[in-house]
């Protein structure tokens, strides 16, 4: 059973990121699935960092766009979620090509949700993976 409670498609989901931090790396929305979110990031000149690896920063923006997007879209009209925590471990660089992030939920409360995000290279290795906590705000009265 799906878990958006919020109409969701890629289109929404790239559209909602236009001109901001997320656009400008380059991160693109691919799919999601009843309890998912997929996204990608290319590693390029806007992407890496001086010895030419994808900057780990990039690892968590790209980790922190799937979790929150999730938690926003996993949530009732009105909601709104802001990161409270997050963490990534870096298991293997990535020096050309895409690093693939895919979020799922690990807990949907109604104050809190936790995402884990694994992220992968070109060749299915991963590269990162993260977690977030998210605040859920409940609607402005």
């Amino acid at each position: 059973m799906p878990i958006w409670q919020k109409p969701v498609s890629v289109d929404e989901l790239n559209s909602h990121s236009a001109n901001t931090a997320v656009s400008h790396l380059g991160i693109e929305f691919l799919e999601f699935g009843d309890d998912f979110l997929r996204a990608r990031v290319p590693v390029d000149k806007r992407t890496v960092q001086p010895f030419g690896l994808l900057h780990g920063g990039v690892s968590v923006v790209l980790a922190e766009t799937l979790g929150s997007m999730g938690a926003y879209y996993a949530s009732p009209e009105g909601h709104r979620a802001v990161g409270l925590d997050i963490n990534a471990n870096h298991l293997r660089s990535a020096t050309s090509g895409w690093v693939t992030g895919t979020a799922r939920p690990v807990h949907r409360g109604r104050t809190t949700q936790v995402w884990q995000i694994d992220m992968t290279n070109d060749a299915g290795e991963l590269t990162c993976v993260s977690r977030i906590t998210m605040a859920m705000l409940l609607p402005r009265k």
